[in-house]
């Protein structure tokens, strides 16, 4: 007589992924046709329809590139949506930064990683290299070294907003402290 054996699926969670099974993992492949990925996002067929596409990653992100939420309404009834929906959410707000919207250990927000650009510097510079950035980048493009020069005097204002928002942002650092330190932060009740 042979004898059960012992799984580690007892219970929940499952301690391991539902393709380790012995029975075949159903999976679904995209709606694309032509495409043998798995079907993992769902895309509405169409406004308020519960109907879904299943799209890979890829094809869910080009179906969504041309998705118009608000098409077949009026101006009029597109903005009561939109009034709507405001109403629904309004006791969520958007995050004071955005730790996962680009590259960065998630300290910076999204307009200092805008301002790093315009510097051509690292998502994880320090001040001192912002500061060195600013002043080289700066004497080239400086109103009294290009007079008249309307995109000189342009690119001098880019540089300056960009320092202006790294340098706020090392301020509030500064004042608050770092991240995680214990000290509590600015402010209290």
């Amino acid at each position: 007589m042979s004898r059960a054996r012992r799984s580690n699926d007892w219970g929940f969670p499952r301690w391991r992924g539902y393709e380790g099974a012995r029975e075949a993992a159903q999976v679904r492949l995209c709606d694309k046709v032509g495409c043998n990925e798995p079907g993992t996002c769902p895309a509405p067929k169409s406004p308020n329809s519960p109907e879904r596409w299943q799209f890979c990653q890829a094809h869910a992100a080009e179906y969504n590139a041309g998705w118009d939420y608000f098409a077949g309404l009026t101006a009029e009834e597109a903005a009561e949506r939109a009034r709507a929906e405001e109403q629904t959410h309004s006791g969520y707000r958007e995050s004071a930064f955005y730790g996962w919207a680009g590259s960065g250990d998630g300290t910076r927000s999204k307009d200092e990683l805008r301002a790093l650009d315009v510097l051509e510097l690292a998502p994880d510079a320090d001040f001192d290299a912002v500061r060195k950035a600013w002043r080289s980048k700066a004497k080239e493009v400086h109103p009294d070294v290009r007079p008249g020069d309307a995109e000189a005097a342009k690119a001098f204002q880019a540089l300056q907003l960009a320092y202006e928002v790294l340098r706020a942002a090392e301020e509030r650092r500064q004042w608050n402290g770092p991240v995680g330190d214990g000290s509590g932060g600015g402010g209290g009740a």
